[in-house]
């Protein structure tokens, strides 16, 4: 049985900060929910047209019209600024705040025109709860939480004027004056959307993340890497640093796996990997790619790297790993290649084309040793 995940673990999940591959899908996500709301804007066009054909008086028609092009226009815009792939972090929680501001502006303008008319509106109203169900997109707890949240201050607001202000003999379209009660219970939908909607999110997270982690030993997968290192190049192009990839292979694994059996392999493996995230830094990483095989990215020139990973070979191999249940340790030696970027390379295919040939060479002169440069 699996055993429940504490609600610490979820919020945390949930309102951390996405890692890169969640925030390359949130930002394919904020395209896809662009390109529906300019969808949406178009169909938004009819509702004052239909209002008007039912009978809706010129004031309201035009009001409505009016601000249906405003809000195509703004679709557009939008539209625009997410096809520029996640160069504008703000924009996720500017378009949210768009997409619930711009309903209230809608109901703010109906109660203008006719009392009680803006908390009657059903239709408009729904548009908070699309807003609000399309932040699962974006793969981001914390805007999940914004725009549910913007949405209930904005409507709660926007219901306690208008009771205030409307008088209690005025019956809404429908025949029936907006009451407290009503207007309490959209309230409790919009929380409840909000609620969903973060289920939703965590589950999305949660399943990225799995995809994204190695299954043994909870550090990052070959797919995360190729993910992660474009974005780390960038940065450090920009900043003028280096960053250096290394390619790392246990060596002899299968005897290890002879010696200790499997589940003994397993914690060997789990061993290494937790000792090599030990030497990272900040902004490091430390991935998964292979059986026995790891690549350290780290935020230093290559000849600092090399002295860091030999450094930590050295101290893995005084420590003899203990097998289970009264075995004889076994001794855990691993081979490293490194290159640096952009000396040797300005892609990842590039870089851990030239860690690997590195790799090899300390395979072939005997194993057990870092290489950084070419023989």
């Amino acid at each position: 049985m699996h055993e429940p995940v504490p609600l610490k673990r979820v919020l945390a999940t949930l309102f951390g900060r996405p890692d890169e591959v969640m925030l390359e899908l949130g930002a394919g996500g904020e395209l896809l929910v662009a390109k529906v709301r300019a969808l949406l804007s178009l169909l938004v066009l009819v509702l004052p047209l239909a209002a008007a054909f039912e009978g809706a008086d010129t004031t309201r028609t035009l009001l409505g019209l009016g601000a249906a092009v405003f809000v195509n226009i703004m679709a557009q815009v939008w539209l625009a600024l997410a096809r520029n792939h996640r160069r504008h972090h703000w924009l996720p929680y500017a378009t949210g705040a768009w997409d619930i501001t711009a309903t209230t502006g809608v109901l703010v303008m109906l109660s203008l025109g006719e009392p009680g008319a803006g908390l009657d509106s059903l239709v408009v109203w729904c548009f908070y709860l699309f807003a609000i169900a399309l932040t699962a997109l974006r793969s981001d707890g914390r805007l999940t939480a914004f725009v549910g949240g913007l949405a209930i201050v904005q409507y709660a607001v926007l219901a306690c004027v208008v009771l205030a202000f409307t008088p209690a003999a005025v019956p809404a379209i429908n025949g029936s004056a907006p009451s407290l009660a009503g207007q309490g219970q959209r309230l409790l939908l919009l929380a409840m959307m909000t609620l969903l909607t973060s289920t939703v999110v965590y589950r999305m997270q949660r399943l990225i993340e799995l995809s994204g982690r190695d299954g043994l030993t909870g550090v990052p997968n070959r797919a995360w890497l190729l993910q992660r290192l474009p974005r780390m190049f960038e940065a450090a192009r920009r900043d003028g640093r280096t960053v250096t990839i290394g390619l790392v292979d246990v060596d002899h694994f299968r005897r290890v796996y002879e010696q200790i059996g499997h589940l003994g392999g397993d914690r060997a493996i789990r061993h290494i990997a937790e000792h090599l995230g030990g030497m990272l830094g900040e902004d490091e990483h430390l991935a998964r790619i292979g059986g026995q095989e790891f690549v350290l990215v780290l935020l230093c020139p290559i000849g600092s790297a090399w002295e860091r990973i030999d450094r930590f070979r050295r101290s893995l191999a005084a420590q003899p790993f203990p097998a289970e249940r009264g075995g004889e340790p076994v001794t855990l030696a691993f081979s490293a290649g490194l290159a640096a970027f952009p000396q040797d390379g300005a892609t990842a295919s590039a870089l851990l084309g030239s860690a690997d040939r590195r790799l090899q060479e300390a395979k072939r002169t005997g194993r057990n040793r870092v290489i950084a440069r070419d023989a």
